[in-house]
């Protein structure tokens, strides 16, 4: 068969003719991109919860605890601070409120609600709305609050 000739470098390593070029690497290495991704993931998995309303509200503090999580994504009402009404972030005038409400309900499984006032509206204000809610079909309501506020018990904190 064949032999293979070899010559002496001047270092007195013995090698193959043809080996001293590279050829090109013919396979795509992944994981470089499968990392990208898993990053990219986690992102997202993060940040997806911050963007459900992106209405900027200053909500008051409670030591009240956190509702349970619902199965479909939560309707939620604002009152910014202007007193402009909001469902979702879609701004809505008082008068047409409850007809939006009960279009809303008809298509929903549920009926909660989450309810999001600025610190600074009418306590009037924030219950005019609550009522339109009910009357819309939404019995369900939640106050959103921050968390972190005074706890009103015998210790004072």
């Amino acid at each position: 068969m064949g032999a293979a000739v070899q010559q002496a470098d001047r270092g007195g390593r013995r090698r193959r003719r043809g080996q001293g070029r590279t050829r090109p690497m013919a396979e795509i290495n992944v994981t470089p991109f499968v990392d990208v991704m898993l990053v990219l993931l986690i992102i997202f998995m993060v940040a997806a919860p911050l963007l459900t309303v992106g209405v900027p509200v200053e909500l008051p503090k409670t030591a009240a605890n956190a509702l349970p999580a619902a199965s479909e994504e939560p309707l939620t009402v604002t009152i910014t601070a202007t007193g402009e009404i909001q469902i979702q972030t879609t701004p809505t005038e008082r008068g047409e409120l409850i007809g939006k409400l009960r279009a809303i309900a008809a298509e929903r499984d549920t009926d909660r609600v989450f309810l999001r006032a600025d610190g600074s509206i009418p306590y009037e204000s924030v219950m005019q709305v609550m009522g339109a809610m009910n009357a819309g079909g939404f019995s369900n309501v939640g106050l959103v609050t921050d968390v972190g506020g005074p706890a009103l018990n015998s210790d004072g904190q």
